[in-house]
Order: structure tokens, then C-alpha cells, then sequence
């Protein structure tokens, strides 16, 4: 076993869009037949990742379970080292909660942002059709590396779509990266080869230092197009008193720690909703353990 890397802890932030197992938007979508079968692969992804890392030194590790409702991995067919933060939680770290001390994260199934190329590309949700702050998209590894700075965790390791990968790079310079080209469609799509190689580089990764990541000078304008169209976007923007203008609405922020609460608020909240958060979210956390025992059920009835 080699440890001289000197990680001993890391943070996995798992999606579903961009593991091999989610082919369109049903295999995300929640309570699907799809979205069993992706399910199943997104847990072999993190599952082969996690045994590599494991292998090649790495003490503990923790996965954050960051798709829809938070409870989309089997937890019962990862390591047993490994725990697993399903849900969703107020902070100190938005959506994640409270976390161990990690030496570094790694982020899997990704997808690119809302606005540009890439498969299911969104920011946040796909009722966002765009985002810019200060004039340049704004992709979910910016926001979700941002947000674990306060508690000293650097990105290390990204895979996701090519486009995906590239805005990583971007975001993250220097972040070890692995793509999944989806084109070929899953027909031909080499699932067992993809996974091995997927990894091999991120124990490869352990060789390297945490990346730096780049963020947007405050302050910030931040223009959010929403898909729903005018009619919405005036709804939400009284809902919060931000500035409209046809689809778009549009405000400041001193700093992406700000930014990242105003989408979230823009995105799921309203101030109705905010007011009751700590006693709403328990039951937006059994919705999703809902979820997976009727996965659970599924799988069985599949696979008897």
C-alpha cells in the first residue's frame, strides 16, 4: 500500500449526470425505471473509485450523494471505509452540511453549466436556461468548490461530459479531469474499460497537489435566464425583490458565498418555504429515503 501522496481523507462529491449509467434526461429524473439502472451505475463509478483510492493509500473517505434528492447510491455496495452523506443539509457547507476534515475532493458524474454544450448541461436545475456572473457562465464545480474553501478542501479530481471537463479545467486549472463521451450512445459504450480507466486516473490524481480555484471579482452582477420564460421570471423576481427584465433577472452580490444562497433561494425557496426551512427539509430528506426503498423494490422485482 502506498500512502506517500499524504492523503488520508477525501471528499467525493457524486452527480448522476455524468456517470455511465445515465443516458437521458428519464436516467436522472426521479422514481423512473431509468433512473434505477443509473443509480446502480453511479454506485459502481464511486464504488470503483473509492476501492482505487483505498488502495492506493487513502484512509477514509466520504461521498457526498448530490443528485436531486440526495439519495441515489446503494450504500450497501461501496466499501465499508466508506460513508455516505445522503440529503440535504442547511451548512456550515450549503446542501452538504457539516463535514469531516478532508484533505482534499474529488468530484464525479458531473455535467457542464446551464447555457453552454455538454450533456444535460445545468447549473443548479435545468429551470435555469443560462448563467453569467460578471459576464462568463457559471458551472456547479465553481460554486461547490467555493463553498468548501471555508473548510479547507481544494479540488483535486473532475469527471463529467468533455465540455464538463474542460470548464473544470478552467474553474480549476491544473484539476486531474476524466471524460465520458457519450456520442457513441450506451449501445457500444465500453462500460467496464470506461470505469477502469475513470479509476485509475483519479488515483493517479493522489500524485498531485489541490488546485487553486479561480473565482469571480466582487462584486458580482449575476444575469439568471429562466427557461419557464417572462411570466416566471417576474414571479420570482418580486418573490425575492430582484430586478427583472423579460426572462432574465438580474442582482449583485458582494462575494459567490452570497451568490450561491441567492440562487439557492431563487431556485427552490420562497420565503414561505425559508422561514420553515429546519422543520421542511427532514421531510424533503424522506422523500428521498421514499426513493430508494422504492429502488430498493425495484431492483429486486428486476433482477429476480
Amino acid at each position: 500500500m502506498d500512502s506517500s501522496h499524504g492523503y488520508r481523507h477525501v471528499l467525493i462529491v457524486a452527480d448522476i449526470e455524468g456517470s455511465s449509467g445515465c443516458w437521458n434526461y428519464e436516467s436522472s429524473a426521479f422514481m423512473t425505471k431509468a433512473w434505477v439502472r443509473a443509480c446502480e451505475a453511479m454506485t459502481a463509478d464511486v464504488g470503483a473509485v473509492a476501492r482505487a483510492l483505498l488502495k492506493a493509500g487513502v484512509s477514509a473517505l466520504t461521498v457526498k450523494d448530490f443528485h436531486r434528492t440526495g439519495y441515489n447510491l446503494l450504500v450497501d455496495r461501496l466499501p465499508r471505509r466508506v460513508r455516505v452523506i445522503s440529503g440535504y443539509h442547511m451548512g456550515p457547507v450549503p446542501g452538504m452540511g457539516a463535514l469531516p476534515p478532508a484533505d482534499a475532493v474529488m468530484f464525479l458524474g458531473m455535467h457542464a453549466a446551464s447555457g453552454t454544450g455538454g450533456f444535460l448541461a445545468h447549473t443548479l436545475t435545468s429551470r435555469l436556461s443560462d448563467i453569467r456572473v460578471n459576464g462568463r457562465c457559471l458551472p456547479e464545480i465553481q460554486l461547490f468548490a467555493a463553498s468548501l474553501l471555508p473548510v479547507g478542501i481544494r479540488p483535486l479530481f473532475f469527471s463529467g461530459c468533455p465540455e464538463a471537463c474542460r470548464q473544470a479545467r478552467t474553474v480549476a486549472p491544473g484539476i486531474g479531469t476524466h471524460p465520458i463521451d457519450k456520442s457513441c450512445g450506451p449501445g457500444a459504450f465500453d462500460t467496464e474499460g470506461w470505469r477502469r480507466r475513470l479509476s485509475g486516473a483519479a488515483a493517479a490524481s493522489l500524485d498531485h497537489r489541490p488546485s487553486d480555484v479561480h473565482l469571480p471579482v466582487s462584486p458580482l452582477s449575476t444575469v439568471v435566464s429562466i427557461r419557464e420564460g417572462a411570466r416566471a421570471a417576474d414571479r420570482i423576481a418580486r418573490r425575492w425583490g430582484l430586478n427583472h427584465d423579460h426572462d432574465r433577472i438580474r442582482f449583485e452580490s458582494p462575494d459567490i458565498q452570497h451568490l450561491y444562497h441567492e440562487l439557492i433561494r431563487i431556485c427552490y425557496l420562497t420565503p414561505w418555504i425559508e422561514k420553515r426551512l429546519d422543520g421542511l427539509l427532514p421531510l424533503f430528506n424522506l422523500k428521498g429515503r421514499l426513493g430508494m426503498a422504492w429502488l430498493r423494490h425495484r431492483l429486486r422485482r428486476m433482477n429476480v
